[in-house]
């Protein structure tokens, strides 16, 4: 296939799809992964698309976030959702798990719930890792620097510090869901973070309510068959054939 003709392809893929990754043009291309990213930042450049990390998304798509709000403001938005989310996540604790934590206003609602003393908790969120030890449950803090706007621990300590362990579970937070992009959020060290939690845990969970749907942010985190999703509501049934969504009333 020529130059040309590849990049033109590569257009109507991402306008179709809205949001691609280098793998899947690769496949559907039969090409490198080399090639396709040049052809992303060729196209880039010109307008015809948008570069992000790990694929593109299409110049329509104005669901690409590549800005984040304070953990102030987040903590203000669908009280309700998050409150029945957090409750039905806290309650899938059991005996003896080990389990990561992800930094988050849902996930640290979700701190209100657990009762389980028999587990062991970990986290990157500093609010997170008060409000556990406050609660006299048995908990680590990871190391690493500290991002004011999130109040996360991040950097490569933070992922060194991970790959230590294996938890049994981990629920995670997330800034956008979409079928193509899967699992995203607009800062790159804390996709970094939440990539190797993911990796070491056997059981993931995203914790998102409806309004999470049909969002893309510039960095994916996972693919959207990686976690199961706990929320209030499914937008579209798209989602349930890709991966297990319970929805919480």
């Amino acid at each position: 296939m020529l130059t040309e003709e590849r990049r033109a392809r590569i257009i109507e893929i991402v306008n179709e799809k809205k949001a691609v990754s280098v793998n899947e043009l690769v496949d559907l291309l039969d090409t490198s992964a080399a090639t396709i990213r040049r052809d992303i930042n060729a196209l880039n450049r010109s307008r015809k698309l948008v570069k992000v990390f790990g694929g593109a998304t299409s110049l329509t798509s104005h669901d690409v976030n590549t800005k984040e709000d304070a953990v102030k403001m987040k903590a203000q938005k669908n009280v309700a959702e998050k409150d029945n989310i957090s409750r039905y996540a806290a309650g899938l604790i059991e005996d003896n798990d080990f389990v990561y934590i992800d930094a988050g206003t849902t996930t640290l609602a979700m701190i209100d719930y657990i009762n389980n003393r028999q587990a062991k908790y970990i986290t990157n969120g500093v609010v997170h890792a008060k409000r556990l030890m406050e609660k006299g449950l048995e908990t680590i803090m990871i190391g690493g620097r500290l991002k004011a706007s999130t109040e996360a621990v991040v950097g490569p300590d933070c992922i060194e510090f991970i790959r230590k362990y294996h938890f049994t579970k981990a629920f995670m937070g997330t800034n956008g869901i979409s079928v193509q992009a899967g699992f995203t959020t607009p800062d790159v060290d804390e996709a970094m973070i939440k990539t190797e939690a993911i990796r070491h845990a056997y059981m993931s969970y995203v914790l998102a309510d409806h309004t999470k749907f049909d969002e893309v942010n510039s960095v994916t985190f996972a693919n959207i068959g990686e976690c199961n999703i706990i929320t209030d509501k499914v937008t579209s049934k798209e989602y349930m054939s890709q991966t297990t969504v319970m929805v919480c009333d």
